[in-house]
């Protein structure tokens, strides 16, 4: 681990007392790992942000499995896409409903591209793809 610098930041008062509403709503002991976790979060969308990027991410969807070829079609986008995914897993919500969530590796461009595909699926209920980091360029 890196040496801990102290630095000041001048922030109007009721700001700051919204902030410590929030970071006691989350669960932060402190100010100071909540200004760090902030500031990983916008690392984190800059090397998203980057096409070339090496970066992890989740594609979560949910969908009927009853409707007409879409599991079918999801299941052949990810063999297309076979180099990007970690790994998958797949959820039976109730009689009709799936939920697939897969954990993907690669550049950003390639992640966000193969997540978009899925979830534009026609048939999907729902989809999201959540950015996150390998953690080698994040202390």
């Amino acid at each position: 681990m890196t040496d801990l610098i102290r630095f000041g930041v001048s922030i109007p008062d009721d700001l700051l007392a919204k902030f410590d509403v929030l970071i006691a709503e989350k669960g932060y002991t402190n100010r100071s790992e909540a200004i760090r976790d902030l500031i990983r979060d916008r690392l984190v969308e800059d090397e998203w942000s980057e096409a070339d990027h090496d970066v992890v991410g989740t594609v979560t969807v949910v969908y009927n499995h009853e409707q007409s070829d879409l599991a079918q079609k999801l299941t052949e986008i990810q063999h297309r896409k076979h180099d990007l995914i970690i790994s998958a897993v797949h959820v039976h919500l109730d009689a009709h409903n799936c939920l697939e969530v897969l954990i993907m590796r690669g550049k950003s461009v390639e992640v966000k591209k193969a997540g978009e595909q899925l979830i534009s699926t026609r048939g999907v209920k729902h989809g999201k793809i959540t950015m996150t980091t390998s953690g080698t360029d994040i202390e």
